[in-house]
């Protein structure tokens, strides 16, 4: 094809699944377009509009540590035992934090999330979500396990929360517990139901598959997500747990995801007119009984539409969730910095962002921090 961002795949259909005649499916998977090499001149880097990059990508959505602590244990992020958190005086507090969501809303960033560890497990969120709806943000949404979900889920609309993620990596109690190390799977389960009373959906389910772990789930999490109208997500495992014991072949590729459930639920991909710099390509089921998510950052990156930077509990603005490369702001916020030298941190931490996270590059350096320290 001439479609840059595009790819069409043959998918042989199963016919002794569901009884029907044998045909061939052709699903087109997106593909972003990945920026050359990397070359940046501080002195081009624009000192006003929007959060810009060396590659033209804009940077509008915000990911907000607000705690590096967890009440779980997920193999895939943290160790068993032995984590060490920093000391609360090392992490922003709630006014620090809403001053540089202040700022990066007024250099045209329009989405945040919370994210942790757990940000549920910081007393006083829902009050700072609903200073956070104060400043005019289009879309507020928070990443979490769920575990305090169901107690906040309606304080939590009011104060101005749109969306939940909810992870949840088997829906087999004895292998949930043996993944996240703590939690009971019923407990998460009811959550979901309570965040879409209190109208935080439709609810996306995060799933990060582990060859060998939990890879047999998938079509069990397909089914899940058709009979709840949930969105389930499958997520790649990505080099970001705390032991550093990550292999490639562990990873669970999305091509092979997408066939697996292709074959027994047909899906279709949803398009588009304009290429969306969301982490998850989307695909509906030809039935119209919902929708997939596809999180594939370590054999398909969508590094090329990344519109996305973070913000760690302890104020370091990170571009790229792989990358070492961080700038601080926290102690600037607790010396007299004006907003003004805020926005310039900001605006240099894009301009430096690199076309890619290099994860399959030979020189690849996988991050120090883990995904806990750095925020989902």
């Amino acid at each position: 094809m001439n479609d840059p961002v595009a790819e069409v795949r043959e998918v042989a259909f199963d016919p002794v699944q569901d009884g029907r005649a044998q045909r061939e499916v052709r699903v087109e998977l997106r593909r972003r377009p990945e920026p050359k090499a990397h070359r940046v001149d501080p002195s081009q880097m624009p000192r006003s509009g929007p959060l810009v990059d060396s590659y033209n990508r804009i940077h509008d959505d915000l990911r907000l540590s607000i705690t590096d602590r967890c009440n779980f244990r997920c193999v895939y992020c943290m160790p068993g035992e032995g984590m060490v958190f920093q000391e609360r005086s090392e992490l922003l507090s709630f006014d620090e934090l809403y001053r540089v969501a202040s700022i990066a809303r007024g250099l045209g960033v329009n989405s945040v999330r919370l994210t942790g560890g757990e940000p549920l497990i910081r007393r006083g969120v829902v009050g700072f979500i609903a200073r956070l709806g104060a400043l005019g943000f289009e879309d507020i949404a928070m990443t979490t396990n769920g575990t305090k979900l169901a107690e906040h889920a309606r304080a939590l609309r009011e104060g101005g929360l749109r969306r939940v993620n909810i992870s949840c990596d088997s829906l087999r109690a004895d292998r949930f517990r043996a993944i996240r190390r703590r939690g009971e799977l019923d407990e998460v389960l009811d959550a979901m139901s309570a965040a879409e009373a209190a109208g935080l959906g439709p609810i996306k389910v995060n799933v990060v598959l582990i060859a060998g772990v939990n890879d047999d789930e998938v079509i069990d999490f397909a089914t899940f997500g058709r009979e709840t109208n949930r969105i389930v997500r499958f997520i790649e495992f990505m080099p970001l747990d705390a032991p550093g014991h990550w292999q490639r072949s562990e990873v669970v590729p999305g091509a092979r995801i997408f066939e697996q459930i292709n074959a027994r639920f047909p899906l279709e991909a949803v398009r588009s007119d304009v290429i969306d710099p969301a982490p998850a390509q989307r695909f509906r089921y030809v039935d119209g009984k919902g929708e997939i998510g596809l999180i594939s950052s370590v054999t398909e990156p969508f590094c090329g539409t990344c519109n996305r930077l973070r913000l760690t509990a302890d104020g370091a603005i990170r571009n790229c969730l792989f990358s070492n490369d961080e700038s601080s702001i926290r102690d600037l916020l607790r010396s007299g910095a004006t907003d003004a030298q805020i926005e310039t941190v900001f605006r240099q931490a894009v301009w430096g962002k690199f076309p890619g996270h290099g994860i399959n590059d030979p020189g690849f350096l996988r991050p120090q921090r883990s995904m806990s320290m750095i925020g989902g």
